[in-house]
């Protein structure tokens, strides 16, 4: 008796603490950053686009924007991704609430290892691997938003509208952040200016779901300010009621 006793406490104990512990899982957004390491991004690129992101992290505009949501805390994963067969998850998932909790973030991004180098560009595998994130997140949202960044248009795998469609089909909005740059001199600089621009094919085969947009940074050098104002849009959607009325393919571009 003493033992049963002992593990309806114990049973009890784990069910009360399964309770507290949902209950704390609601946040404002659910964001997978996923990077593009593909072999475009040079080590100048690299190191820009990595500080660019840990830059957005500490704005006082984006803390602002994040304390201004029902719950004042969003949860973020960032990933990187370049082929078919390579994503990795650099920062696993993260609940941020504060100025504190965004600077340790972004510091995380910096101290990060990169995962890949010199190797092709799945926009789509991207797209599929941050779903996959979503689905295993800790925490709980009413949003959830894969947010792109890339220099250059896919060239493995399926096609990613396909994987876009899929995503908007489960509800998730996917975002994208064009980085407009010059070829570099190597076999992937035929990707990297896809005919009519890279933010109108961002636009047609990356983005989708309800309030996505298109966020263009002329260059690696003002990526950071891209990224920043591009947090901020995503943190004020997921703080207020999206009209229903938006169709699936809506977007905008921040510049």
């Amino acid at each position: 008796m003493r033992a049963l006793r002992t593990i309806g406490i114990a049973a009890l104990t784990v069910v009360i603490a399964s309770t507290f512990a949902r209950a704390a899982e609601r946040v404002d957004l659910l964001l997978v950053l996923a990077a593009d390491v593909s072999g475009s991004m040079d080590k100048s690129k690299f190191e820009l686009q990595r500080s660019g992101y840990a830059a957005a992290f500490s704005n006082p505009r984006v803390i602002e924007a994040l304390r201004g949501g029902p719950r004042g805390r969003i949860a973020a994963a960032f990933i990187e991704w370049s082929s078919v067969l390579q994503q990795k998850v650099v920062i696993d998932w993260t609940m941020i609430s504060n100025d504190e909790t965004a600077r340790q973030f972004g510091d995380r991004i910096m101290e990060a290892p990169r995962a890949f180098a010199g190797n092709s560009t799945s926009i789509s595998a991207g797209i599929d691997f941050g779903m996959t994130q979503l689905d295993r997140a800790p925490y709980k949202a009413h949003r959830r938003v894969i947010d792109v960044s890339g220099d250059g248009d896919n060239n493995s795998g399926r096609e990613p509208a396909a994987a876009r469609d899929v995503a908007i089909a489960k509800g998730i909005t996917i975002n994208g952040l064009v980085i407009l740059t010059e070829p570099p001199s190597h076999s992937y600089s035929s990707h990297i200016n896809p005919p009519g621009g890279l933010a109108n094919y961002y636009r047609n085969n990356v983005i989708g779901g309800v309030g996505a947009f298109v966020a263009v940074a002329e260059n690696f050098n003002s990526f950071g300010n891209a990224i920043s104002n591009k947090l901020i849009a995503e943190i004020a959607q997921a703080a207020t009621a999206v009209p229903p009325t938006l169709l699936a393919r809506a977007d905008k571009v921040i510049e």
